[in-house]
């Protein structure tokens, strides 16, 4: 059998065996509805509302200001649309970043349509968003900042307390995508100015089809989804009562063993960062070589091919990710490593790997083993001019 090593940990986790067994008795034992008034809903009920509490401890919030989606993609949605429609009388101003997730760049483009106008701060070469630069951006109608925590690409971290204390200071809401970073880095939206965050179940070893959004007491927000007014009327949709238990379950298992896990990726992430920049020629870092997700590293390669790279690591049975999309018709470069000031053809030779709670150090030793030829290999065929023997 050939060797099978997951270093894709920023798109999606395997759920935890933990966080699973927490799960399995609300699939067929304690399967109520939350909104049913009999013994089986209040025993579902009150499942949810635990979980509520341990996500929000995680973050530093009360649990009435936790409210449960079915993805970070809605709640992104539900920010940026929900906010525009609950504060358009104040103006029609948002301000983003360049580098957010597609799902907050859609929304922005989606509400452009609908007469709002959109402001995208430039990014240093890093990815770093300047809060002075955001500071000038802001103007008397603007209604939100959306600012991602850390960048699910070239892990970047923000300097998001610093802008939400502008953002704060100004009366404006700011919201921040966690996605890549909750359960991972420490988060307390109180100290950090934070009025709205998203966090993800699948990133953090729960669940797919659980996600939470983060609205702090006082702040006005419109639903996307009208019904029987589950979430306290902002996301009508019956409870996904398994999948936010194990979402729940996640949460107090990064919660316990957040510092110690961080301190053992980070140290693998070090090493091949370091390995990487050092074994291969023309090897460049995307992203801020210390402010960075502990599990994250981001390359691109001179003169070769992204998907090539990642098609030759899973034949050697490592699973990475690239920062070009494919799409049916064409095939386009990252808008976070265009952002960041990358040329197309650099952008097209990114190569994402990002670590785990199941990652070892055998499997970086065995990365930096098959990489380096790897690379070489392609670049004998690569159609650039430059060769390498």
């Amino acid at each position: 059998m050939r060797k099978k090593i997951y270093l894709d940990y920023a798109a999606t986790t395997p759920v935890d065996t933990r966080a699973l067994k927490a799960m399995l008795p609300y699939f067929t034992e304690k399967f109520g509805n939350t909104m049913s008034l009999h013994s089986f809903g209040q025993e579902a009920k009150e499942a949810l509302e635990q979980s509520r509490e341990a996500v929000a401890d995680l973050m530093g919030a009360k649990p009435q200001e936790i409210f449960f989606t079915g993805s970070a993609t809605e709640s992104n949605n539900t920010v940026l649309k929900g906010i525009a429609l609950a504060h358009k009388e104040k103006g029609r101003h948002i301000i983003i970043s360049p580098i957010e997730h597609d799902c907050v760049m859609e929304s922005a483009r989606f509400l452009e349509t609908q007469g709002f106008e959109i402001t995208r701060l430039k990014v240093d070469k890093y990815g770093l968003v300047d809060p002075a630069v955001l500071k000038k951006a802001l103007r008397k109608d603007t209604l939100l900042v959306s600012v991602m925590h850390a960048n699910n690409e070239i892990g970047t971290i923000e300097p998001v307390a610093e802008i939400g204390k502008i953002c704060r200071e100004r009366n404006v809401c700011f919201h921040t995508d966690a996605a890549q970073s909750f359960g991972k880095i420490p988060i307390d939206v109180n100290k950090m100015n934070i009025d709205l965050l998203t966090a993800s179940s699948h990133k953090i070893y729960g669940p797919k089809g659980a996600a939470c959004l983060y609205i702090r007491e006082g702040v006005k927000i419109l639903p996307l989804l009208h019904g029987g007014g589950h979430e306290s009327g902002l996301r009508s949709s019956t409870s996904n009562v398994p999948a936010i238990v194990g979402f729940a379950e996640a949460c107090r298992l990064c919660q316990k063993e957040l510092v110690k896990e961080s301190q053992r990726q980070s140290k693998m992430r070090d090493k091949l960062l370091k390995g990487v920049l050092e074994k291969i020629e023309d090897s460049h870092l995307n992203g801020e070589p210390q402010k960075r997700l502990p599990n994250n590293v981001n390359f691109w390669f001179s003169f070769v091919e992204g998907e090539s790279i990642i098609i030759q690591l899973d034949l050697l049975g490592i699973a990475a990710s690239t920062g070009s999309a494919c799409s049916s018709e064409k095939l386009e470069p990252s808008h976070v490593l265009l952002a960041i000031s990358l040329k197309p053809q650099e952008a097209h030779g990114s190569l994402r790997l990002s670590l785990g709670r199941w990652t070892k150090e055998s499997d970086i030793d065995y990365v930096l083993k098959v990489l380096p030829k790897v690379i070489k290999d392609l670049r004998k065929i690569s159609p650039f001019k430059k060769r390498y023997d």
